[in-house]
Order: C-alpha cells, then structure tokens, then sequence
C-alpha cells in the first residue's frame, strides 16, 4: 500500500459551540505531516470544523500528499439498521440520509428529536436513548427503563475494543450517539466535495488520496498529563503513533473484510500501534556470557539498543529554547546580509597610501537600517556602526583619525582597503548549517536562528520522564518517621536533576513493597510517560519488586556493573516503556542516573549521545585504590586543586551537595598522593 504522507486526527463533538477558548469536550485536530507534528488545533463548533478540514484536504491534495484522515465515531451501525432506516444494506447511504435530515447551527441542533422520529418508525422504544434536553421528546426515552432494541446492542468492534459505548446511546457520559448523528453529515458532505479523492475505510478500496477512517483515540493512548486538556493530547498522540507505523503495520491494520457494521483501526492491533514510539521487550538484553559488565561496555551497549521515541511538532522561535533539534537549520539570510561598517566614520572606496589625503564628502550619512545609497568615485560619506555600505564604498576610517574642513575629510595613511568593515555573510551564508540536529536548544542558538531569519523550527516533544521510589520504609518530608522509616530523598533528587536536563519530570508518588500496588502503579504510569526511573527494589532479594516485576513480564535485565558506588542497575521495558531502575542509596542513585540514565535519556529525547568533558588536575587527597571497579569520588575544586569528600560511602547524602563535580578514577589499581593528577568532571558537564 502506498503511505499516507500525512495524518490527521479529529476528536469530534455532538454538542454545541464552545467558546472562543480552548477546552475539553469541543473539536480538536491533530496533524502529523512527514512525520512533524503540528499543534493541536481547536474548533469550537462542527461548522467553523467543517471549513477547516475542507480547507486542509484542499491544501493536502493540491501538494500531492496522501491523507489519513481519521475521525472518532462510527461510521456504520449494528448489522440491519441501515436497511430498517434506508430499505439499503449501504452504510454509506446512512450517511446522506443522515446529512438530508440533520439541522445544524453552532447553538442548536434536531439530534434528539431526529433520534426520536427514528424510534418512532420503528415501533416507538428504540434502539436509540437518553435525551439531553429539558424537554420531552416523543418517541426518545430519557433512561434505558422499559427500553427495546431490535438490534444488536453493539457492532463487532465495539465487542472487540474494551471501554467503548453503545452507539445508540444519544446523552450521558461516553455518549457517542449524537457525534454519530452530527458527524455523517459532514463527512457525507466532505466526501461529495471531495469525490474523486476520497475514500472511506473498510466499505471502499483506499486507491485514492484521502482516506477516511474510524478512530478511537482512547484505544491506545493513554491519560493526559496533568494540566493538559485531554481531547487535545489524545489526537496529538495518536497522530503520532499511526505516522510512526511501517507500511506492513498500516496495510495489516486496513486489510480487514469489509463489514457493513464499520470498524475501528487498530482493534486487535493495539501493540503494534502503541509501539511505533516505544522500544523492544529485549532492548536491554546483555549478550550471552555477560555478568560484569565494565563501565564502558554498559555505556556502549545503552547507545546501540536505544532510539528516538518522542515525536516531533513545528514551534516558534520564542519557544524553542532548552528544546531538542529533529533536523539540521539553514539559515534562511546571510550575516550580516550585506557589507557593513564595524566603526563611525567615513567611507569611501579603495585604500590609501602614507601621504596626507583630503577626500570630498557627500551631503547625508549612513546609518544602520538605512537602505544603501551609493557614493560617487573619489568622494566619501559619513558612516555610523552597523550601516550598510553604500555603492562605491569598501573601506571605512575612524572618525578619531579624520578632520573635517570644508566639506571633506582630512587624514594621513596608510589606510588598507577594506579597513573597518565586515563582509555580507562573513558570519553566516544562506544555506549554512546554523543548528545540528539533535542539539539541546541555547540562548545563543536563539540569537544565530533569529539573525538568519529562522523564524520556526521542528523540534522534538519533551520526553516525559516518571520517577517512582519504592519501600516501606520511606516517608515524606514533613511527615512524622517512626522507628526504621526514613524520609525520601532520591525522589526529589531525581525529579531535579531530570529538569535540569531538560526533560518533563513527572512525579509518580511511592510505592509500597506491595508486588501487585506496584504492578497498578506501572500500569497507570505507562499511559502516562516515556520513561521510568524508580529507586530501590532493583537488585534480586525478597522485597526487589521492581526487579521481580520486570522479570515476571519477560522484560528485564540485571546489569552488575563495575562501578563504585552503584553496581547494580535493573533495565527493562513495561508496557513499551522503559524503566531505568536505579539503586536505593542516594550517592550511588545519582553516580547511576549521570552516568547511564542521562545519556541514555538523551538519546530517547532525540539529542546526540552527551559524553561528560573531564579535565585533569592535581589532587588535594590521598587514596589507595583497589582494582577491578572503577571509581566515582564525590569532589569539588579549590585554588587549582581536587578536594574529595572525606567519606566514600553511599548514603552520605551531604556529600552530593558539598560536591561540585565527581574524580573519576579508572579500573586499576592506584596509590593518589596529593599533586598527582586526577580525572575531575564537573557537575556541569552532566548538564546540571
């Protein structure tokens, strides 16, 4: 099958106008076009829609792209309604019966008294409930009392895909009746505008360049993060997810018997659509023999299984700082766009020799912003920083070097030819590259974008990170400890140092040492983010559930890393997500996460992989180191030299903020005398 181009997703609306401010329950689009994903788009009413994706296809059609254009209510109904209500099997002639009798304005409506003549025709109790309207309706019963369908109460794929409500149900919560009745009628219209394009998935073989298909948002993407409105992060998602299929995924998920009912895409595919931006059971599998794994080893083995799993959308430039790049930048202008002086002075053309020289000056000046003028041969102008040259000037002198006597410019060289000047595009050319792909966005990047006119740019979605602790044991700051209980400290940690680098922390609270409330808990976060890190329970004892879980689910990996502090790190993948799962001592929680969870985080995120920058320099410290395990040492710099923190142990968390940095010390054995050289990597260069 040839691949759409483009997607679009529509989470329709039954009801009426909404407003000129964005909210729930109204019209929303989402647009994934060559794979970057638009904002989403509001509408407030099935009118002001109806023009937009009309003009959308338009659009989409004339630029030769293939659409997927999908739509969440049914298409069809339960088998023999259509020919009770048509006298015609044809689902499709349901949609122009529909459009034929529809009234519709942005603040009323005839859904409910339509639903009503229908449940007269057809013996006065059915199939169609529940009025919204403070009004009775002959023939429409408010409740399902004394209610009788003489059809099936759903379609095959209502049956199939778990959570979904009967189309005959007109109000209520979940109701999909009226977005039934108010949305055929416009895509009965929209496929008679566009009648040589469209097609409709499954009743019509999709050979054309628009697709129409039923969706269900809620069938694969998960809850909204907070404080985002969830009709517009679900259309947004699924965009998302049906772009990111292979094209055998998307033929297998559209090659279905054409029933007369409709169907929903991706029932009984829901792996493979949620997988398009998640990773593999056995990403983190460590070859066949491995049981210590050496520090490099790990890092290179992360590198090579992870990928990119977060989409990408089209910002404004006053947006984009701290936000990852999907693609190179060119610049659209050069810099400067043409020749200018650096200086105040006077320009003219060509240099001089060592003589005095006494050159006429023209009326007028020029400023920067100015449009350039020109400039007689043997005569100068009056030039302010950052003009542009005028036609006939190269070269510009100081205003400090010059006199001025009537009407010229007095001076003695020599003076080169090009003196004070900057050349068009010695910054910059048009076409440069101005930004790499996969480059975490700086304030100085912002300044090169805007110089080059680069007024918007594709970049990557925050990657949504979750950080879960886990044990009895712990309580929350503020909270009264008993005997054996501690207050968490790697939650906050974490969710710190997760901002830092950039990424969107989202706290998932803490888990007991309770398998199946640990269980739950994963689950809800798995709709929720991208990645996991949760601390403790990530070694092989009884109460490990972390481990155990990830284990149960065929998913998990215990690397014992050599390292100190550390060792033990728990990698796996829930649900598609992967779950970083981290040791419980604070120090060696965050030795772990800078380490491996950062530049593994990076990647997901859509950045190049980060290799920490170290620099030698004299120790202020005795050590005798053991060899085996490599070493990180919680330090900081004073007057040129590397103080370590008198203990080494893990849970001395007031040594993580004395430090400034970690001494890295390699796998061999050493003695460190004060003076010998030493690794020190600034906390800086992990990015916090």
């Amino acid at each position: 099958m040839k691949p759409f181009d483009t997607v679009l997703i529509v989470d329709w609306s039954g009801g009426n106008d909404t407003g000129p401010k964005p909210r729930k329950d109204a019209i929303w689009a989402g647009v994934v076009r060559n794979g970057v994903a638009d904002a989403p788009v509001y509408l407030r009413n099935r009118v002001a829609a109806e023009i937009w994706i009309a003009a959308f296809l338009e659009v989409e059609i004339a630029a030769g792209r293939r659409v997927f254009a999908g739509f969440d209510f049914s298409f069809g109904y339960p088998v023999g309604f259509a020919k009770a209500l048509t006298g015609q099997d044809d689902p499709l002639v349901v949609w122009d019966w529909f459009e034929a009798r529809i009234e519709d304005a942005p603040e009323t409506n005839n859904r409910f008294d339509l639903a009503g003549e229908i449940n007269s025709t057809m013996g006065g109790k059915g199939p169609f409930w529940a009025n919204g309207l403070g009004r009775d309706i002959d023939g429409l019963p408010r409740r399902k009392d004394h209610y009788y369908n003489p059809f099936p109460d759903r379609r095959e794929a209502e049956q199939q895909a778990k959570g979904t409500f009967t189309c005959w149900q007109m109000a209520g919560a979940g109701a999909v009746g009226s977005q039934t009745f108010m949305g055929l009628p416009v895509l009965a219209r929209l496929r008679r505008q566009f009648a040589k394009q469209v097609r409709v998935w499954p009743f019509e073989p999709l050979h054309r360049d628009v697709a129409f298909v039923e969706i269900w948002p809620s069938l694969t993407v998960g809850p909204a993060p907070e404080g985002q409105i969830k009709d517009s992060w679900q259309v947004s998602e699924l965009a998302s997810q049906i772009a990111a299929l292979d094209a055998d995924d998307l033929g297998g998920m559209l090659d279905v018997e054409a029933p007369r009912e409709g169907a929903i895409f991706g029932v009984g595919f829901e792996d493979a659509l949620r997988g398009g931006l998640r990773l593999r059971n056995d990403c983190f599998a460590l070859p066949r023999g491995v049981h210590w794994t050496p520090v490099d080893d790990a890092l290179d083995l992360l590198q090579g299984r992870l990928r990119v799993v977060v989409r990408e959308e089209k910002i404004t430039l006053s947006a984009a700082l701290g936000r990852v790049s999907s693609h190179a930048v060119e610049a659209k202008r050069a810099n400067p766009p043409l020749a200018n002086t650096a200086v105040d002075g006077y320009g003219f053309a060509g240099g001089r020799g060592p003589s005095a020289h006494q050159i006429p000056l023209v009326s007028g000046r020029a400023a920067a912003g100015d449009a350039p003028g020109a400039v007689p041969d043997g005569q100068a102008i009056r030039v302010l920083t950052g003009a542009a040259l005028p036609e006939g000037v190269d070269t510009v002198i100081l205003q400090e070097d010059v006199t001025v006597s009537d009407g010229a410019i007095c001076f003695t060289g020599p003076l080169k030819q090009g003196a004070n000047t900057r050349r068009a595009g010695e910054d910059v050319g048009a076409g440069d590259q101005v930004l790499a792909a996969g480059r975490r966005i700086t304030a100085s990047d912002l300044a090169l974008l805007a110089a080059t006119d680069v007024s918007e740019i594709v970049v990557r979605v925050p990657l949504r990170v979750g950080v879960l602790s886990t044990g009895d044991e712990l309580v929350e700051p503020g909270e009264i400890a008993h005997p054996g209980q501690i207050y968490d400290a790697n939650r906050p940690m974490l969710l710190g140092l997760l901002a830092q680098m950039g990424h969107d922390p989202v706290d998932l609270g803490r888990a007991p040492d309770n398998r199946d409330t640990l269980r739950h808990m994963l689950d809800d976060a798995a709709g929720k983010v991208d990645a996991i890190l949760t601390s403790g329970g990530a070694s092989a004892g009884d109460e490990d559930h972390v481990s155990a879980l990830l284990s149960e689910a065929g998913a998990m990996t215990l690397w014992r890393i050599a390292i100190k502090p550390g060792r033990p790190l728990a990698l796996g993948v829930w649900d598609g997500i992967p779950v970083f799962g981290l040791p419980g001592n604070p120090v060696a929680a965050m030795v772990c996460t800078l380490l491996f969870t950062r530049p593994a985080l990076a990647v997901m995120a859509g950045e190049d992989w980060p290799s920490p920058q170290g620099f030698d320099v004299p120790a202020a410290f005795e050590k005798r180191k053991k060899p085996g395990r490599r070493e990180y040492l919680r330090a900081r710099m004073r007057d040129g030299k590397i103080e370590a923190f008198p203990s080494e142990g893990s849970g001395r968390i007031s040594g993580l903020s004395w430090a400034e940095g970690l001494v890295e010390l390699s796998e061999e054995a050493r003695d460190i005398a004060p003076g010998d050289m030493v690794r020190f990597i600034p906390y800086a260069s992990f990015g916090i």
